[in-house]
């Protein structure tokens, strides 16, 4: 192997920032890219942000062949660091290393889109997904704690054609031949499942929110009945409980140290020293249950699922780089 890897594709990492600067598909480090280049794979690598792409050396080149070992369960332990081919390099590669290496397209995306999310949480959902996306090579994988868990999911329910895979209560991954394929390909979906977002109109209250709290715009969902309702009964993706914390938004008196609080009729307060990626998980909690119809029901991941992601080691390892951005 090249012992001075290096990632010159401007195409890749342009792609990759666009994606990484729109709320809409990525918040904070959430989300990941891959590129294939024979046998080395560069994803990008856990706790950085892909809105970084072009600025920044963010992504890990691997051994894609040891890489893929490890997502068949016949070697290492699932987080690909011993894959890694990047010299000197303090970075990890991502969580979900193992399912790009599974997949055998040249480029593959993995967004947590506000669209797909909207509908991944609940049965309707799921089921109008299915109506929309009729025509492409899709399918729809339940819900998977992200790692080798998820990726195990996914290869067991892809075929060789499959290039847009909707993951139940997390997210959504394309994948092409090339950069403009798999482009497009997110743009169609994104179009396809697009979504009026319904905030009821909010002007923050002159009530004094509490000691080193501020009140946010995401406050509309306290005011929304249904909404807030939705807001404090679970975490619906894995992100939420990583950087807002387990079992949804806590109301006004149960906050137990938590960024952002839920008064009831009132609106939401935020802690003023909250990190870039907890307000972006605020705000991506607002986008997301904005757009689902009053006719959906929503299904949170549960707390048996919140407990495996707090006590990984890999989510607290990209809580603290989260933390030091």
């Amino acid at each position: 192997m090249n012992e001075c890897l290096e990632l010159s594709d401007s195409e890749f990492r342009s792609f990759s920032a666009r994606i990484g600067r729109d709320p809409l598909q990525v918040q904070g480090p959430g989300g990941n890219t891959s590129v294939k280049h024979g046998d080395v794979m560069w994803v990008k690598a856990s706790g950085a942000e892909l809105a970084h792409a072009e600025g920044r050396d963010i992504f890990v080149a691997v051994d894609r062949a040891a890489a893929l070992k490890e997502a068949h369960g016949s070697a290492g332990d699932g987080s690909c660091r011993a894959t890694v081919l990047t010299p000197h390099t303090s970075l990890r590669p991502s969580i979900e290393t193992t399912f790009h290496a599974a997949l055998r397209h040249p480029v593959v995306a993995h967004t947590h889109s506000v669209a797909a999310l909207a509908h991944a949480i609940g049965p309707e959902g799921c089921a109008a997904a299915r109506d929309k996306l009729e025509g492409l090579p899709f399918v729809m994988v339940p819900y998977a704690k992200p790692g080798l868990p998820l990726t195990k999911s996914i290869m067991s329910m892809v075929r060789a054609e499959t290039s847009v895979i909707v993951l139940r209560n997390h997210g959504l991954i394309c994948c092409g031949g090339s950069v403009p394929e798999v482009s497009d390909l997110l743009g169609e979906v994104e179009e396809r499942l697009a979504m009026p977002h319904t905030a009821v109109p909010y002007t923050p209250p002159k009530a004094d929110p509490g000691p080193c709290m501020e009140w946010v715009d995401e406050g509309w969902m306290a005011r929304h009945p249904r909404t807030c309702g939705l807001a404090v009964s679970g975490s619906y993706y894995p992100d939420h409980v990583v950087f807002l914390g387990p079992g949804g938004l806590p109301a006004a008196g149960q906050a137990g140290g938590r960024p952002a609080i839920l008064h009831e009729g009132v609106g939401i307060a935020l802690r003023t020293d909250a990190s870039p990626s907890q307000r972006a998980m605020l705000r991506c909690l607002s986008e997301v249950l904005g757009r689902v119809p009053d006719e959906w029901s929503a299904s949170p991941i549960g707390p048996r699922a919140e407990a495996e992601l707090l006590d990984w080691d890999a989510e607290r390892y990209r809580q603290a780089l989260a933390a030091r951005t």
